[in-house]
């Protein structure tokens, strides 16, 4: 069992930096792919990035092409079982609720089904 939950709920201006951070519970977090999502108003729930580590090769991470790539960076500190977020250059389409996500199936991390617990979400608003 993993609980996570996100802190940085904030109002940003269009172009500043942002970023999300999400501890996690539990005694295995390096086991654990971490991913972020994000749900604008109105749209569905989508997929922004994911972190997976390994002893041999560290942290490997994915990202959403052209909506965030280039702009957001994730990573993990497993000695503090947390995973950031950091958002630069936010434009005002950013704006969305932001969860993390775990999921020990390394397979479908770009799916929202593919993970197995969720944090409860946090508001980020970009200002433009």
């Amino acid at each position: 069992q993993v609980q996570l939950a996100e802190s940085g709920v904030g109002l940003v201006q269009a172009g500043g930096s942002w970023r999300l951070s999400c501890p996690a519970s539990g005694r295995t977090f390096n086991s654990y792919l971490m991913g972020w999502f994000r749900r604008a108003s109105g749209k569905e729930r989508e997929f922004a990035a994911a972190i997976r580590w390994s002893r041999w090769s560290g942290g490997s991470t994915y990202y959403a092409d052209s909506s965030v790539k280039g702009r957001f960076t994730i990573s993990r500190d497993n000695a503090k079982n947390t995973v950031y977020l950091q958002m630069n250059s936010l434009k005002a389409e950013d704006t969305a609720v932001y969860y993390c996500a775990a999921a020990l199936d390394f397979t479908r991390l770009t799916f929202d089904g593919g993970y197995d617990y969720w944090g409860q979400g946090a508001q980020v608003t970009v200002s433009s």
